[in-house]
């Protein structure tokens, strides 16, 4: 028998690769770096662990968002490159970023038809990390803004902004839920908050999101699904 919650709860909502495509457009532009890179030295899969490296420091200094990927192309490239980067290479690594800026917004399966009947009978707030302008924008062209009744953006979720979020908006952890696709953003800290959870995988999550998920303590609910779809069954 699965689990149905009362109307009235607080749904959490993470953005990118829960609502819609995010991280497959920037596989497309790894997979064009490495290929434009093309190391004698080293494998593919050796320039991507060289990047995956890049990225977490660039993360830590500069934060998230495209602006962030480009510069780690860039660093990963003056690393590995047995040559000064010319201005007509740098433009060219520029180019692979410069292709996810211009992607349309494509809602994943389920979203479009199910999440207003999810704001008709609970509290919508969309919480994705990131660079706020960036995100700001993509909510913005998603046309989901009206299901939602607050944004958060903050730099990182971790549980101190679960719980910031949890006393900005008065909410009870008995009845609010984080839903995502990350184990390391949306699951993880928010359990450790004492928030319930519920993870929704998705075939391309940044490698730099993967995390063991961790168990749900004693009265906290921790779901799995598979498709965004099935929320309606027990919300």
């Amino acid at each position: 028998m699965s689990l149905r919650f009362n109307p009235g709860q607080t749904l959490l909502l993470d953005a990118d690769d829960t609502l819609w495509e995010n991280n497959v457009y920037f596989e497309r532009a790894i997979a064009s770096f490495i290929s434009y890179l093309d190391h004698h030295a080293y494998t593919r899969e050796e320039v991507r662990a060289m990047l995956n490296e890049v990225e977490r420091e660039t993360v830590r200094e500069r934060g998230y968002g495209v602006s962030s990927f480009q510069h780690s192309l860039v660093t990963c490239f003056e690393r590995l490159s047995t040559e000064p980067i010319t201005p007509e290479k740098h433009q060219r690594i520029v180019s692979f970023s410069q292709s996810i800026r211009e992607q349309e917004i494509e809602l994943l399966p389920g979203v479009a038809a199910i999440l207003p009947l999810l704001a008709s009978r609970h509290r919508l707030i969309l919480m994705t990390k990131g660079n706020e302008l960036e995100q700001a924008d993509k909510f913005a062209r998603s046309g989901l803004a009206q299901h939602f009744t607050s944004v958060e953006i903050p730099r990182e979720k971790n549980p101190d902004a679960y719980y910031s979020v949890c006393r900005k908006y008065e909410l009870q952890p008995h009845s609010t839920w984080m839903i995502g696709n990350s184990p390391k953003s949306d699951i993880n800290p928010a359990l450790a908050a004492g928030l319930h959870a519920i993870y929704i995988r998705h075939p391309h999550t940044w490698v730099l999101e993967h995390e063991t998920v961790d168990e749900a303590k004693y009265g906290q609910h921790f779901l799995e699904l598979t498709t965004f779809a099935e929320l309606q069954v027990h919300f």
